[in-house]
């Protein structure tokens, strides 16, 4: 087994916290290095987590910021990417640029201890769970979610709380538990991807930035 899958990625919403709290908030987890993966990496309810004034605040504090919204954000330019002007994940998942970014987290794993950043707070309302965490859990990495509490939920427990939320049942004579995690994703999926222009900057604890 490699170096990376001995380790953790997490992620984390960065919600309407004050810039205080959220740096707090990764160093209790010993974050060294934040990857944006938000498509448009600024907020206007919540302009300290603006591109340039998070990466400053980050240095301060001797962590790493990098820009991962052009691979890894949930509102591509590639418009094979979409039906009916909704984003369609698989598909994103599938490009080379998507595929890149996901190596760089990787890479990345194997000298910092990576968290990947979007806005939302629930993590199971954000494609960076449910796009990109399942790609690098699907790889066999660990993913940890941070909460705005700062407890962790590991992905597995994550997806355990997605199958009932969309009332999947846990365990079916007719469908393996992968079969029904894949329809899970599939159902919230449809609800969260990105669908046009018009939904920037959600309700401040939710955020937009996918």
């Amino acid at each position: 087994m490699s170096e990376t899958m001995h380790k953790a990625v997490f992620t984390i919403g960065h919600s309407t916290h004050s810039r205080e709290r959220f740096v707090a908030l990764l160093a209790q987890h010993g974050v060294t290095a934040l990857c944006d993966v938000r498509s448009k990496p600024y907020s206007r309810m919540n302009p300290q987590f603006n591109r340039e004034e998070l990466k400053r605040a980050l240095r301060e504090c001797g962590m790493e910021y990098v820009f991962l919204g052009n691979e890894l954000g949930a509102r591509s330019e590639d418009r094979g990417c979409y039906e009916n002007g909704k984003v369609q994940y698989d598909r994103l998942a599938n490009t080379e640029l998507f595929r890149r970014g996901i190596d760089r987290v990787r890479e990345g794993m194997k000298q910092r201890r990576v968290a990947l950043m979007c806005a939302e707070k629930e993590p199971l309302e954000c494609h960076r769970t449910i796009l990109v965490a399942r790609q690098l859990a699907a790889l066999g990495v660990r993913v940890e979610h941070i909460h705005a509490d700062g407890s962790l939920e590991s992905h597995d427990a994550a997806l355990s709380r997605l199958a009932q939320m969309v009332r999947l049942p846990e365990h079916d004579l007719f469908h393996s538990r992968e079969e029904l995690l894949d329809d899970a994703y599939r159902r919230q999926e449809e609800r969260i991807a990105y669908a046009g222009a018009g939904n920037a900057d959600r309700a401040a604890a939710k955020g937009a930035g996918g």
